[in-house]
């Protein structure tokens, strides 16, 4: 754990765990929602985490997990590739015995979340995410939450923070500013730094693609492995995420969104505004705590590269003990911390 962690918080994260059990898992129920889909039966989520829910918000109807208590404070976790809400199985029953109201989304995608119609487009860009999450909000009627999230839901917390502050109370985010500019990324990289995107590569051809789609497990499990290569995962742990990638989408959106971040894939011009907003680096002006963990195996940028876009109150915090790229869930009480302590920076 990082030194500038208090100890009489962790202290009292620990002995919040015995406590979440016995919490009621209730939350806010809109109109809208409704039971997880009979084709999510496999996805059940175990009661200490929370209760799986499902709401129309947008181009789809969410799935997410929602804990704590209906007027607590909103926190808003997102998970990224190739993981899922299980991220924050650990995080949210600490938060949720600590008075917050959490809710974890499967992305578009992912899990029990589907679009509503056959023909929107299987689009994976970062600022269709992004409007997926304030679409949530709306549905579940939330003003402003604290956003949290890591990989892909690092990028869409950022995105959040960045272009609706208002909506925003504070950001908690895993390798600080993943914000994708595409006339960056026509830039070559050293051959080094290339070689750690080899899956987006392969995901630029059919063969690629077709991997993938017959492979998403076992392909999935190596990116686990290389990206965390000290986290001893269990068969049962990799299960439960890897039920969610057989989502019917979830191949389209995963390939579509390697593939327009290196520009061989068109987004949908009704994004092209927030696109250009993002494109632009805007600063990060809430609070906010990056997170960092020392055995990251996943490409990500040095925390001195993004410090200068965090113009508010802002900690940094590098975690020693072997965690890798999906910090929430090999260091959950490091994670849960960060939210507590966000919004008193």
């Amino acid at each position: 754990m990082p030194a500038a962690l208090p100890r009489r918080r962790f202290l009292q994260l620990g002995a919040s765990v015995g406590a979440a059990a016995a919490l009621p898992l209730t939350g806010l129920l809109p109109s809208t929602a409704m039971a997880a889909s009979a084709d999510g039966a496999a996805l059940a989520i175990a009661p200490s985490f929370g209760t799986l829910k499902q709401i129309d918000a947008g181009d789809l109807r969410v799935g997410y997990v929602e804990a704590g208590p209906a007027d607590g404070p909103p926190v808003l976790l997102l998970h990224g590739w190739p993981y899922d809400v299980h991220t924050y199985e650990s995080v949210t029953p600490l938060l949720a015995a600590a008075g917050y109201r959490v809710i974890v989304p499967y992305a578009r995608g992912y899990g029990t979340t589907r679009f509503l119609t056959a023909g929107t487009a299987r689009n994976g860009q970062q600022g269709a995410l992004a409007l997926d999450a304030i679409a949530l909000l709306d549905a579940l009627r939330i003003p402003k939450a604290i956003v949290g999230g890591c990989d892909w839901g690092a990028r869409t917390a950022g995105i959040l923070a960045a272009l609706w502050p208002e909506r925003c109370q504070a950001l908690v985010a895993v390798s600080g500013y993943l914000l994708v500019s595409r006339k960056v990324n026509e830039q070559p990289l050293p051959p080094a730094a290339e070689l750690q995107w080899w899956y987006q590569y392969y995901f630029a051809t059919e063969r690629g693609r077709l991997g993938y789609e017959k492979y998403r497990a076992e392909f999935s499990k190596l990116i686990w492995q290389l990206a965390s290569p000290q986290w001893r995962f269990d068969d049962a742990t990799f299960a439960r995420s890897a039920a969610a990638f057989d989502n019917p989408d979830h191949v389209a959106i995963v390939v579509h969104n390697y593939r327009w971040r290196l520009g061989l894939a068109d987004g949908e011009s009704r994004f092209d505004a927030v696109e250009a907003r993002i494109g632009a680096a805007p600063e990060i002006t809430i609070p906010a705590i990056t997170l960092e963990g020392d055995a990251n195996g996943a490409p990500h940028p040095p925390s001195s590269g993004y410090r200068r876009k965090f113009t508010g109150r802002y900690d940094h915090r590098d975690l020693t003990g072997g965690i890798g790229h999906n910090l929430p869930q090999e260091a959950p009480k490091a994670f849960a911390q960060a939210i507590l302590d966000v919004t008193r920076l």
